[in-house]
């Protein structure tokens, strides 16, 4: 693919680690303030710290070796968790964060507590939160590599990077919108800002939420190799011995670096029997070594041969 790899186990553990700390100082500030802003922060941060660990867990189980139950391997595992994640974002943050905001705007208190602390804990988030985007951000340039920003964050197919990349930005964004809220009810004395503040939060964390859903669920249903891997697995398949024609490629991703390869191969016509399966063998081993995250290849060779088909018009 020609770019390097981010590391996600890095990029999860840092924003696992950022969030737990940032969650139990806003839940604090939440309680001594009275405010419904920072009550939504805090369970965001809650909600960004279960999801790291929902990350964590997807990434040990796709490494288990289960082939008698799980003959393709469980490296969908990553999948699953990284959805769950967005269920979360969307349920325990943002619907949660909607709730208080309406709450607040319809049962004003009558007093609130000191919005000091909220505003120097919202501060002291905001500076780690940014460390944790920009482990995330940097990691997640190494792997999309020449793609654009947008491209790579909905075309990847591992969703690790890009997931926390997403929670980190919901927490920047947030955290901003919490600081003008509470700064703002503390000029005014307005406690339907703080209110407003929760809502803008919630709805913002529901829009994250649905957006990996919608990126994850594909991911589950089945998602093939990008363009640009397809297009070097046919260079490397008519570039073996004996290779005549790539007549059909298909390909599914089983996890993010575990992908199920099928071909439709055309052989030379003098090769026997033994000398098929040799040339077999040889392009599966061709391919592995310039991809290895084709795990499981099958060749099924074909007798016909067609000196029309254009390579970019292989079947999938």
């Amino acid at each position: 693919m020609g770019h390097g790899h981010g590391d996600p186990k890095k990029v999860v553990i840092a924003a696992l680690l950022g969030n737990a700390g940032i969650a139990l100082a806003k839940f604090v500030a939440a309680f001594i303030s009275g405010s419904a802003t920072m009550m939504a922060e805090a369970v965001h941060s809650l909600a960004d710290t279960a999801n790291q660990g929902f990350l964590l867990l997807g990434m040990k189980l796709s490494d288990k070796n289960t082939p008698d139950r799980y003959p393709l391997g469980r490296s969908k595992e990553t999948y699953f968790w990284a959805f769950i994640v967005s269920l979360f974002l969307f349920f325990l943050g943002g619907v949660f964060a909607i709730y208080e905001g309406v709450h607040k705007l319809t049962s004003p208190p009558g007093e609130t507590g000191s919005q000091l602390v909220p505003m120097i804990v919202l501060g002291v988030s905001l500076v780690m939160e940014g460390m944790s985007f920009r482990v995330a951000f940097r990691e997640f340039n190494k792997s999309r590599g020449r793609k654009g920003f947008l491209a790579a964050l909905f075309e990847s197919r591992d969703p690790t990077i890009p997931v926390v990349l997403l929670e980190d930005s919901g927490a920047v964004f947030g955290l901003l919108f919490a600081f003008a809220a509470v700064g703002i009810t503390v000029i005014t004395g307005d406690s339907r800002v703080d209110g407003v503040g929760s809502l803008v939060i919630g709805v913002l964390l529901c829009t994250i939420g649905v957006a990996l859903a919608r990126d994850t669920r594909s991911l589950l249903i089945g998602e093939g190799v990008t363009p640009e891997v397809r297009e070097r697995v046919l260079q490397v398949a008519h570039g073996a011995p004996h290779v005549l024609q790539v007549r059909q490629l298909l390909s599914l991703h089983l996890g993010p670096e575990s992908v199920l390869l099928a071909l439709k191969v055309s052989f030379t016509a003098e090769l026997d029997l033994p000398q098929l399966e040799v040339a077999i063998n040889e392009l599966e081993e061709r391919i592995r070594q310039e991809l290895p995250q084709m795990k499981k290849i099958f060749v099924e060779p074909d007798s016909r041969y067609d000196a029309t088909l254009d390579p970019s018009t292989v079947a999938s």
